[in-house]
Parts: structure tokens; sequence; C-alpha cells
């Protein structure tokens, strides 16, 4: 067996590849898969709704970065000033004015910049959730994929078995009208041929469910048939599991979601700490005075004025906002913490069942299948001269295609955990 390093594992783990982009000035792709399951991952990326309703999330979150950012709008006023009550005359007093002010709110230096950090923070965590979510439905389409070409294998072996019992059926049945067989052996063959067109009843529903759950997947209007892949590849692979947990820790995007949260909750405790400091109002007005009823001409005035907002409430209001930006920014980090930790315990898991599934098919193709098909042959031969029983001849051969079944599960499984890992490792490895 020709040992391969992590990167050549996940390079050969299928063959084609969809490119997606995670993080800003980040890229990964897509699990990898053969051509006809990449069509199946690429077209349900295109039209699953969910896909696209985060999509649309990121688009919408990543439009209010540069909002955050900017000031408010300017507040434009006109009024009065100064009009006495007992005329209602504008000239009758000096200081009465037709007024008309613009007013403009600045916060204290670097609260814009945080706060539009803090939104682009919210829009690369969804970024990072949405290609979590792709990596799922990839994942989720080739699970089915490969269970739709078990069930496809498990039918044809279960039409090869419905054959030759059929035919041994036969065989007992002139065996016995000629006196030199056993009604037994014959109802032997009655049962398990029974059994096996309901077990073939049973798969015919299994398959229709799955081509269901991958029309579902990608999110088709129509039901349209699904082909099973029959040709699979044996992946003669050994990962490097050490590299594979490595890779997990820098490209697994749920722990991309949960940096960018502690990330986003740090910004809060920053723009936090500004609000100790005044917010500043400035307002400039301009006020028009009319000719007082002597005729004389008074000038117009001008006036500008800033107004600050005092913390007088900080021990209820600053300093509460602050303690809650702190806890959340500390729960970030132990949520962080606890998937990195957890990270590399789900790969090695991983790696040890695709191991061990290596393992049981090296020892089905390599031995049993070998000794089952060599018990097959010598049990018929035995059993036309009489040397063994029917019971005995009919299980050999049984045997014989139930573990070229289980062959094939051990194959079909080993692609679908590798799948699972490629989910867990953020795509397929990069050499």
């Amino acid at each position: 067996m020709r040992h391969l390093s992590a990167s050549q594992l996940i390079m050969i783990l299928l063959f084609g590849l969809s490119m997606v982009v995670c993080r800003p000035l980040r890229a990964a792709t897509i699990i990898s898969a053969p051509p006809p399951l990449a069509e199946l991952i690429e077209e349900g990326l295109a039209q699953n709704k969910e896909i696209q309703s985060l999509q649309a999330q990121v688009e919408s979150l990543k439009e209010e970065i540069s909002f955050a950012g900017s000031l408010e709008d300017p507040r434009l006023g006109f009024g009065v000033v100064n009009l006495p009550t007992d005329s209602w005359e504008f000239d009758q007093e000096a200081m009465t004015q037709k007024l008309v002010f613009i007013a403009q709110k600045f916060p204290w230096f670097g609260k814009l910049s945080l706060k539009s950090k803090s939104q682009a923070f919210k829009a690369s965590r969804q970024q990072a959730i949405l290609e979590a979510k792709k990596l799922e439905l990839a994942r989720k389409i080739a699970t089915g994929y490969y269970e739709l070409g078990f069930v496809a294998s498990n039918l044809e072996i279960n039409k090869r078995l419905t054959t030759m019992v059929t035919q041994l059926l036969r065989v007992a049945e002139t065996r016995y009208a000629s006196g030199e067989g056993l009604q037994q052996d014959v109802l032997q063959a009655q049962v398990e041929l029974s059994r096996l067109l309901a077990e073939k009843i049973d798969l015919k529903k299994r398959r229709r469910t799955l081509k269901d759950l991958i029309n579902e997947l990608l999110n088709r209007g129509s039901f349209r048939a699904v082909t099973p892949p029959l040709d699979l590849r044996y992946p003669d692979v050994e990962p490097d599991f050490e590299d594979l947990k490595k890779q997990s820790l820098t490209q697994n995007p749920w722990l991309w979601v949960r940096q960018a949260e502690v990330d986003q909750t740090f910004t809060e405790i920053e723009l936090a700490k500004k609000e100790y400091w005044p917010d500043m109002d400035f307002k400039v007005a301009y006020g028009q005075r009319e000719e007082d009823f002597t005729g004389r001409d008074l000038p117009d005035l001008f006036s500008a004025t800033v107004t600050i907002n005092v913390p007088l409430w900080a021990k209820s209001r600053q300093n509460k906002k602050l303690a809650a930006s702190k806890k959340r920014h500390e729960a970030a980090k132990k949520s962080y913490r606890n998937l990195a930790e957890s990270l590399p315990y789900r790969v090695d898991a991983l790696a040890t069942e695709i191991r061990d599934t290596q393992e049981n098919y090296g020892l089905y193709v390599d031995a049993l299948l070998v000794q089952s098909e060599q018990w097959a042959h010598s049990s018929l031969a035995a059993y036309e001269v009489g040397k063994v029983e029917f019971n005995t001849m009919v299980n050999a051969q049984i045997l014989l295609l139930r573990a070229e079944l289980q062959a094939k599960r051990y194959l079909y499984t080993t692609y679908q955990k590798l799948s699972e890992l490629e989910e867990v490792l953020g795509g397929r490895s990069h050499p």
C-alpha cells in the first residue's frame, strides 16, 4: 500500500472541485467530488434556498459597514426667538428674530471607526456561517449520493441472489421430484426467495427516499432521477492525522465564526470605554431681524453652540455597559477555546473510523471474499455428489454475495467519512 501525505489524501478523495470564498483575504474549496457529484453539489449551492438566504444576509451586513461608521444626518431647523406675546409683532423688540439653524452631532474620536469595525466583524461572522453551511450542504449531498450508490449495489446483489436462489429452487424441486432430494430443501429455497423479494421492496423504497432527499437538498422544482455511483475506486490512502488536526484549526469555518465573535466583542469593549467620553453636538444659527418701529435697521445675528453629554449616571449606564461587554467577550473566548479544543478530537475520531473501515475493507477483499468464494465452489461441487447438505451449499453461496456486499458497504462508508472529515477540515487540504 503506497503511503500518501495529508495533502495528497484530500486531493485524491474524489476528483472535481468547486471554489468558494470563506473570509476576506482567505479562500478555500468545497469538498472534493467526482464529476457527477461535483455537478450535484454545484447545483445545490446555486439553488438551495437556505444558502441563498444566508448569502443575502452577508450582503446586507456588508452594506451596513459604511453606514455604521458614518456621521448622523445633519439637522436643519427653523424658529422664532423673543417674539413679544402682547402684540405678536416682529418689529416691537430689537431681539426678536426669525431663526434658521443647522446642527451636527460628532461622536468622540474613534467611536465611528469602532462601530464600523464591529459591523465588519458581524459581516465576517455571517460569511463564515455561510461557508460552514455550504460545506454542510455539500457533505449532505455527498452522503446521500454515496448511500444511493450502496443501495444500488445492494439491489444488484439482491438480483444476483434472487437469480441464484431461483436456480437452486428448481434444482431442489427436480431432485425432490426424482426422490433424490428432500422437501425441506425446497421449502428452504422458497423461504430464502421470499425473503429476498421482501428485501428488494425495502431497497427500492430506500432508493426512492434517497433520490427525494437529494432533490430536496438541490431545491429542484420537480423530481429528477439521480444516477448512483457504481464504480468507485478504493481510496488507498493513509492520512497524516496531525497535519489534518492543524488544518482544522485554521480552516474550519465554525472556528472562524467563533473568532469573529471574539473580535467583535473585543471591539464592543473598546466602544464601551469610549462611552465615558462625551459626544459633541455643534449648532450654528442665523437670526434675521426686522426694522424696529422707529425705522432703524437692526443687524442680523449669528449664534454658535456646542453641547456635550455628561456621564453623570455612569454607575448605572457606562459601567454596566462596559461590564456586559467584557462578559460577552469572555463568553466568546470560552466558546472559541471549547471548539478549538474539540476539533482535533473530531478529526481523530473520523480519521480512526476511516482507518478502521479501510482495514475492514482490506480484510474482506484480501481474505474473506477469497475464502467465501472457495467455500461456495467447493460446497456446490460437494452437494452435486451428495457430500454436503443443501442447507450448507445454499448458505455458502449466499455468504459469498453477502461478503461482497459488506465489502461495498465499507467502500461507500469510507467515502462518506472522508466527506465528513473534509467538512470538519473546512474543505480539501492544500499542498
